[in-house]
């Protein structure tokens, strides 16, 4: 994954970490402390709603604990949740780790085969789900878990399997902790003890089950804590999905852990409702795919430049350029809301040339790279260091380790290893897979290309596995070649490959834009204006490439690429 400098509010450091303090402990404490220091704070909600403060929040961790407990989960049992965001989904997640449950996350856009594969695979005692979701579970002949609750109170299916609403759920567990005397008393929870099983959504097509610790999410919260100042009240808006390892540490216990109130989106919004959400809640932060922001630059971005002779001949000079993209950068921030301190962009590759934009509009973005099994960042910012090249993740974050192994010696571009307290126990029944990602010292490898600048900044090339030997033994990185056709304004995205010719390209084209461009024409004449543009586009890309690496054909695809959670093509399923 992919997580530029961050704007600060008042300079409030209580969530950072002093000098000598350790990075890592339960999320069941760094939850207490923000709900003793911050009780009469809002905490979580849904955007536009009224929040749940610290307080209210923790009652109800609390009693859903104590009510899971008396269900008969028990320390290291499991629980499913198969939902789209909410504050519901939070409240559950830190209901079953506060019993030292796992939680097993599941991405709400996953197929029926795989909810069966992983529900076969964890065997939970408890499964928390939506209307949406129900469906996928209809048919599952496997062992169905007892207790099964719906976060959006549908009665779905009631025929079939019993259910029990969120809200009847949540009722009867406080009653049940009013009713009780003393405090309810759960098991000792640890650091190195298990908090998530999540499964990967790679591009490999193997999906892995992360077995990941309150050690390895809190240490990586407080680490990006160190990387901006943040003031207690600020909003974060979720916009991506909390099952995946990046919102989940950045949009969910980052901002707890700094007293912030988090705002769910509901699910994932068109421009213009998102526009409308943000200048209701006026969010200090966002994180989002690279996908978002690259559509902003190219649907609203460029189109105003490129349809003004003026604004066009100003952007020729670096001067024009700077004014121009200033001022554009000031109404992107409007856009946001007027209020946004910190853009995060994660989970893919930020395109080079929209990277570029971005800082020259001066907007308040961060790129990070990370990935599951290190939950999530490795590297990242930090604020105010003028020695981040555009184009770089920035430096490691605090207390995590990165070199690179077997570099090349002419560019430096190696594999990619990680090592601190946010890496991963392992592979959940997989100890050879876990043996090979993972030395005995404690370093992953990422899998990742990669190298270090003089100013200790890490720059991603693309993946190991990716890589595409040409015949006069120069290494060619996919990924970099499809940032520069994805960067026509008409190019929606793309996938490079080695064929028995050569490199061969698919792209999917922005239908809007050629709709705009053949309307009246016909279909033999909008065939033509395709085929124009892709032989185009492919003699001006390969202008910019080695002999070697010239792409030999450009091939129009006709409907998107099948995506992981954060919109990665899935190389493997085209890779034939």
């Amino acid at each position: 994954m992919t997580v530029g400098p961050w704007l600060s509010f008042l300079p409030v450091r209580w969530c950072s970490m002093n000098a000598g303090e350790e990075l890592s402990m339960t999320l069941n404490h760094l939850v207490d402390m923000s709900c003793e220091k911050f009780a009469a704070l809002p905490a979580i909600g849904m955007a536009m709603a009224h929040p749940l403060t610290y307080e209210e929040m923790q009652r109800r961790i609390i009693a859903l604990a104590a009510s899971l407990q008396a269900e008969g989960i028990k320390k290291g049992g499991r629980i499913a949740i198969l939902a789209e965001n909410s504050d519901r989904w939070g409240v559950v997640y830190l209901a079953a780790v506060r019993i030292g449950a796992i939680v097993v996350p599941i991405l709400p856009d996953l197929p029926e085969s795989d909810v069966h594969h992983i529900l076969s695979e964890m065997k939970v005692g408890a499964l928390f789900i939506t209307h949406r979701q129900l469906e996928k579970v209809y048919d599952f002949s496997g062992s169905f878990p007892e207790l099964v609750v719906t976060l959006d109170d549908s009665d779905s299916f009631a025929e079939v399997f019993t259910v029990t609403s969120y809200s009847t759920y949540l009722e009867n567990a406080l009653e049940g902790l009013q009713g009780q005397e003393g405090a309810p008393h759960f098991p000792e929870v640890e650091e190195d003890d298990i908090a998530s099983i999540l499964y990967t959504s790679g591009t490999s097509g193997y999906s892995k089950a992360v077995m990941l610790s309150h050690g390895n999410f809190s240490a990586n919260a407080h680490a990006a804590s160190e990387l901006a100042e943040i003031e207690p009240g600020a909003v974060w808006l979720s916009i991506l999905p909390i099952s995946h390892t990046y919102e989940f540490t950045c949009g969910f216990i980052l901002p707890l852990l700094c007293g912030a109130r988090i705002a769910y989106a509901g699910k994932t919004p068109t421009p213009a409702i998102l526009q409308k959400l943000c200048q209701h809640e006026r969010p200090f932060a966002i994180f989002a795919v690279p996908l978002v922001l690259e559509k902003i630059y190219k649907k609203r971005v460029l189109p105003q430049i490129e349809k003004s002779k003026l604004l066009t001949l100003i952007c020729k000079t670096s001067l024009g350029r700077n004014f121009i993209y200033k001022r554009i950068g000031r109404k992107l921030i409007e856009f946001f809301g007027g209020n946004l301190g910190i853009m995060g962009i994660g989970g893919a590759a930020l395109n080079p040339e929209v990277a570029q934009f971005l800082t020259d509009a001066q907007f308040p973005y961060l790129i990070g790279y990370g990935m599951t099994e290190a939950a999530p960042l490795i590297a990242g910012g930090p604020l105010g260091d003028k020695t981040i090249a555009t184009g770089s993740t920035g430096k490691p974050l605090p207390g995590v380790q990165v070199k690179i192994v077997d570099g090349d010696a002419e560019t430096g571009v190696g594999e990619i290893l990680a090592r601190g307290p946010n890496v991963m126990q392992g592979y959940y029944n997989d100890r050879e897979e876990s043996g090979r990602v993972l030395s005995e010292d404690g370093w992953l490898s990422t899998g990742d290309l990669g190298r270090l600048d003089a100013a200790g900044n890490l720059h991603i090339s693309g993946r190991l596995k990716n890589v595409i030997v040409m015949a006069n033994g120069e290494n060619v990185y996919p990924e970099v070649i499809e940032h520069k056709i994805n960067s026509f304004l008409w190019v929606v995205e793309s996938l490079l490959l080695e064929k028995e010719n050569g490199l061969e390209a698919s792209v999917y084209p922005d239908y809007e834009y050629v709709d705009e461009q053949t309307n009246g024409q016909s279909g033999e004449e909008r065939r033509r204006f395709i085929e124009h543009l892709l032989e185009e586009m492919r003699i001006e890309v390969n202008a910019t490439l080695s002999r070697s690496s010239h792409i030999a054909r450009i091939f129009e695809r006709r409907e998107p690429f099948t995506k992981t959670a954060t919109h990665k093509i899935k190389r493997y399923l085209y890779d034939t």
